[in-house]
């Protein structure tokens, strides 16, 4: 399994990422991510396509108690 990612690489994600990123996030390996995925149960929103499951960002970071982006979103909205 890879080691899991750190708080400032996550904030550098793009909007939305695979849910073996967003795993990789909260250090779990591919198979238990996309079987919480399948399941229901992943622990933040999941957005499905078709096949795949996305998982915004912002969900991930929430989740994890870092409401910067958030924040700096809504100052710049004017």
């Amino acid at each position: 399994m890879r080691r899991a990612l750190t708080l400032a690489e996550i904030q550098q994600l793009p909007a939305v990422v695979d849910v073996v990123t967003a795993g990789r996030a909260l250090g779990l390996g591919r198979t238990t991510a996309y079987q919480l995925a399948r399941d229901g149960q992943f622990p933040c929103r999941i957005i499905r396509i078709g096949k795949r499951y996305l998982v915004p960002t912002a969900a991930l970071l929430a989740l994890l108690g870092d409401h910067t982006l958030i924040e700096e979103d809504r100052t710049t909205d004017g």
